[in-house]
């Protein structure tokens, strides 16, 4: 990390400069601490100190994050390209290649596991949080579509045997598609049952 040393008639003045040689322009890019107040000196000027501080650029958020997940992904021996993306207050990271299926896993399992690690390492030094969404092989909008599926079929069953119909465990943002993708169905009802990570979404009929 490149640290700084830089003297000015003030603190303000001192940090200007810092956040000059550091490359940036703000503030809150920087964390400093002050090393020497000034002083104006006797009959204000004889043997006046200038402000002394020593500054750093905070970490990044994203390339932390995009660093973590190389080494990561290196470790697995997994041949892969990450592309980073903004996407509004998310942050994505789009891996694609040609072994891909070893960083999505069973139905998804690797890729959220990554993913979670990824917004550790995102946040771990940053007072400002960085959301993250990895993505591989468009596979999220891929499940996604999937799951959609899956609930208006569940639900025509639920409706048709006259009873629940329990599907299997899946994690909080499948269950908010499977909830959000029946929530105006007509004749039927969801809602979550059991403990995580056994956690599930449950359809029933409308009587």
């Amino acid at each position: 990390m490149k640290t700084v040393k830089v003297s000015g008639k003030t603190i303000a003045d001192a940090i200007d400069e810092a956040l000059r040689l550091l490359g940036t322009d703000s503030k809150e890019n920087v964390e400093y601490t002050v090393l020497e107040e000034p002083s104006k000196g006797f009959l204000g000027f004889i043997g006046a100190k200038q402000a002394l501080i020593e500054a750093s650029l905070k970490p990044d958020p994203t390339e932390e994050a995009f660093l973590f997940l190389r080494n990561v992904i290196e470790a697995m021996n997994v041949e892969a390209a990450v592309e980073v993306r903004e996407n509004g207050k998310e942050v994505e990271f789009l891996l694609s290649g040609e072994d891909i299926g070893v960083l999505i896993g069973k139905r998804g399992k690797t890729l959220d596991s990554l993913q979670y690690l990824v917004n550790l390492a995102a946040n771990r030094q940053s007072d400002r949080y960085t959301h993250i969404v990895l993505d591989a092989e468009n596979y999220r909008a891929r499940r996604q579509e999937a799951l959609v599926q899956l609930a208006h079929r569940l639900a025509e069953k639920a409706k048709r045997i006259g009873g629940e119909v329990t599907l299997e465990p899946m994690n909080a943002r499948e269950r908010k598609i499977i909830h959000a993708a029946l929530q105006n169905k007509e004749g039927v009802q969801t809602h979550s049952n059991g403990a995580e990570p056994r956690r599930h979404v449950v359809i029933t009929p409308k009587r």
